[in-house]
């Protein structure tokens, strides 16, 4: 699953730079987690993809050797090769896209860091908060939204519907301690 739960176990970080997923955060972290979407592109990938398709380009072209046609076809092929390397650099900026849910005792904060675009942040008091699965009827699958603070955000849009629901059940879990703590224990991760 392409979330990772994170503990606190290491210094707090309080500085002016920017904040990239997955960093540790300061005070009494009941919970963080961060959610990517999945890469099944490697970069070693990426390089058998470019010279399989390079090569089998130029299957067509050895009957054309020595003829107009090849300086004809050649620039048709170029393109293909062009067209597939913008279109997997592209795929592989917008997998920067990631998801961070910070829970303390007093506050929840989940931050979208998008690879085009501003950061969107949403917070609310975690009390409050309502975490609700809806398993027909979203946009998608096992559609899951967290509501408080006046306002109803996605999360995980980009999970499959398995890993959606494995979340809402750790996040509930979350929410549950934190809202009827028991002395001594923590909340439980799948």
């Amino acid at each position: 699953m392409p979330a990772v739960w994170m503990s606190n176990r290491g210094a707090p970080v309080q500085t002016g730079a920017p904040v990239r997923c997955g960093q540790p955060v300061s005070g009494p972290v009941v919970a963080q987690v961060v959610l990517h979407p999945h890469r099944s592109l490697s970069a070693r990938g990426f390089a058998v993809v470019m010279l399989v398709t390079w090569l089998l380009c130029l299957v067509p072209l050895v009957p054309l050797l020595g003829t107009l046609a090849l300086w004809v076809m050649l620039p048709f092929l170029l393109g293909i090769l062009v067209a597939l390397w913008v279109s997997i650099r592209r795929n592989t900026r917008d997998g920067e896209l990631c998801e961070e849910l910070i829970l303390w005792p007093d506050r929840i904060r989940v931050r979208r860091h998008n690879p085009r675009g501003p950061e969107q942040s949403w917070e609310a008091n975690p009390y409050w908060t309502r975490l609700t699965i809806h398993p027909e009827g979203g946009p998608v699958e096992n559609y899951l939204t967290l509501r408080g603070n006046g306002r109803e955000i996605e999360l995980g849009a980009f999970l499959s519907p398995e890993e959606r629901l494995l979340l809402h059940r750790n996040l509930s879990r979350a929410l549950a301690h934190l809202r009827n703590p028991r002395p001594g224990g923590a909340p439980g991760r799948d």
